[in-house]
Formats: C-alpha cells, structure tokens, sequence
C-alpha cells in the first residue's frame, strides 16, 4: 500500500477528528470527554480497547507476539482562544494551543489505516492516548504505574510533536538528547516585617531574595560543564505590599532544566542548601520546595536512525531534517527510560516565509495540511519496525 496516499483519503476525516477535538478541549487529568470521544471512534472501527488512568485510552491491533507502540497525548492547556476559528474552543479558558488535537487525530487517523490492514501486521500494534502531558506527574507515569507496557510489552514507543518553527512537510529528528528535565522551584522567605525607614528594626526578605536570585546563576557558570546544558531561570517574585513597609515574607517560583541527570539532582540539593546559607546572613529562613518533573527525553540512538531511514518510504529525504534539542520539556521521557523510544516533530508552519504564533500562544493554529503527512509517519514506523528482523 502507498501510506501516504491512504493517509491523504483520510484528510476529511483527519478534519473531523481534530476540529471536533479543538473545540472540546479539556484541561489535563479531565479529559472526559475527550476520551468518550476516541473510544466511540475505536469502536465504530472495531478495535479492541480499554480505559487506563481514568480518561486515557490503550488499544491494540494485530494479535502477533512483537508489539511497537504509538502515542498521542490528548490533553488542552488553561489558555483563552483568540485564533477567531469557526471551530475555536467552546470550552472558556482552555485551547489546543500546544497540538495535541493534532497529535490525536493522526494516531486515530493510523488506527483507520492499520485496522484495515490488520491482518497483514506482523505483530500488534499498541496506540496509547494519554493524558495530563501538560501537568505534573505527567500522564506517561501514571499509565506506566498502572501497568502500560505488561499487556504485550513493546519492543519500542514513537511519538511526535506538532512544531510551528518547521515549515508543513518537514520531519525533524534527533538521536539521544532531544528535550530537557524541567522540575518546578518554590521559595518562602520569611523575615521580620518593619518600617521601610527603619530597616535595622526588621529582617529584610526582599534584599536576602535579590542576593539569592543572582546567586543561583552562579550555580549554572560556576559549577556545570559550560559543554552541559542547563538553566536556572526565575520567573516570579512577590513580596511586600507598599513603600515604607518591609515585609515578612517573599515568595519565588522559577525552574530548574537540564540534560544531565547527575548536574540535576546535584543541584536541587545546593539549592536547598545555599538557599539557607544565604538566607541566614540576612536573619532570613529560606523554605525551599522543589517540584520534580519530568525527567530528560534521550532518543534511543539505533531506533531513531532506523525510523528516519524507513521514514524515506512516506517523504523524500530532503524533508527529512535534524532538529536542534530544546530545553522544553515532554513526559513521553518516561517510556524513553523504561524501552526504546523516537520521538521527533513535524512541521504545521504553511510557508518559509511565515512566522506564525509559537506552541502555547492564545493565536496557534497549525497547518492541517500536516495531519496526512503525521498519520502516515506513525503508520510507516510500526510496520516498518515489525518488518524488520
């Protein structure tokens, strides 16, 4: 069969399937009707299917002993739609703004081909729609803990991302690091309130944050391999209330990212501890709480080659691209720690010459054109990873 082709005749159900999905989007971990929704779809396409993790969904097809897996995550993120679509959210405050409409209706779209298909599979296919990608613990976790891969384990898992920063027609790959550990960051700083123009009365928090905030970017120059991604960043700060009061406390959030596992965990431990220390000069407490999430996505080096390679049958090689690891986060890294895995990113941008509104922003809408060119990407890799020896 010419799987592109396939995929193309799919285009207005692709439509279907992602339009309906964008203007019912649902918020992580409550994707209820979202989920109700993939599996009347399975359903109507006679494929065998469970719930798994309260609206996830995991369904096979083909009944061989090997097993590759697929996954779409199905969640929506707290944004308010301003893309002015006929088929814009109706959901107030939540949007597909980061393309896990798309992600869906493509591995829905590979669920059409492959049933169709089925009996010429050699082994079973296993589609996995997940989740709360969006919120920590991530859905990945939660469906790995309920026991994911121990119904006919995979040999491997693929995935992929809708990228706005590669033009439509264009797969982007990389093998081992691709995107970053991302853990959240929670300070309280607590001191003695006093009058702004009687300081020594008081136990500053605001000064004691303003030295931690440039401190902690000497953890990242000072004390990581300048060769080693990683970044501290700071991103909210809020403290005091007027301009004569000292306050009592200071409150901080920010993020930690990295692609080195040992730099990771070395460093919330500093954190913790200079963060006192520092604190401690000024008769401040510091209270650090850090959130953990997910950790870094690592492409398994022989099955991303393999699947770029094979990818060659669905898209000429010169669409065929690297792409430059990000320090943007994925919980798909959670399958890549427990089984090989390839995920890569597909471009949904119209034109070279168009910049058009990035992931997460209240005006993204990618190209749909790319539904066909993703579904059959996702099609070709199963088959092509069973057909091999």
């Amino acid at each position: 069969m010419n799987i592109l082709e396939e995929s193309k005749d799919l285009y207005p159900q692709l439509l279907t399937y992602r339009r309906h999905i964008h203007k019912n989007p649902e918020l992580s971990f409550h994707e209820h009707h979202t989920s109700a929704y993939i599996r009347s779809v399975l359903s109507e396409l006679g494929i065998e299917h469970r719930v798994i993790g309260t609206t996830g969904v995991v369904a096979h097809i083909g009944n061989g002993e090997r097993c590759v897996a697929l996954r779409a995550d199905i969640d929506a993120l707290p944004i308010v739609e301003e893309t002015g679509l006929e088929y814009s959210s109706t959901n107030d405050g939540v949007m597909h703004a980061c393309g896990h409409d798309c992600h869906t209706a493509m591995l829905l779209g590979a669920a059409h081909i492959l049933k169709k298909y089925e009996s010429s599979i050699h082994g079973t296919v296993k589609l996995v729609f997940q989740p709360g990608e969006e919120k920590s613990p991530g859905g990945a976790s939660i469906l790995l803990n309920e026991g994911l891969f121990d119904e006919r384990p995979p040999e491997v898992i693929f995935g992929q991302h809708v990228n706005p920063d590669a033009r439509t027609g264009i797969a982007e790959f990389v093998s081992g690091p691709m995107m970053a550990s991302a853990d959240e960051l929670y300070w309280t700083l607590t001191g003695y309130g006093a009058h702004a123009a009687q300081p020594h009365k008081g136990k500053d928090p605001i000064l004691a944050a303003a030295e931690l905030i440039q401190h902690l970017q000497s953890l990242v120059t000072r004390q990581r391999n300048p060769l080693d991604a990683g970044v501290i960043t700071i991103t909210s700060i809020h403290g005091g209330s007027a301009t004569n009061i000292i306050p009592d406390t200071v409150e901080i959030k920010g993020t930690l990212r990295s692609f080195n596992e040992e730099w990771r965990w070395a460093t919330l431990k500093r954190i913790e501890e200079h963060s006192s220390l520092l604190c401690s000069l000024h008769g401040v407490e510091s209270s650090f709480t850090p959130v953990i999430g997910y950790p870094a996505l690592v492409n398994d080096q022989s099955a991303t080659e393999f699947i770029r390679a094979a990818s060659a049958n669905v898209m000429n090689t010169s669409s065929l691209h690297d792409f430059e690891p990000k320090m943007w986060a994925e919980d798909f890294a959670f399958y890549a720690q427990r089984i090989p895995a390839v995920f890569w990113m597909l471009g949904v941008n119209p034109s070279d010459e168009t910049i058009m509104p990035g992931l997460h922003n209240a005006k993204f809408s990618p190209d749909e054109s790319a539904l066909p060119i993703g579904t059959a990407l996702l099609v070709n890799s199963a088959l092509q990873w069973l057909q091999k020896s």
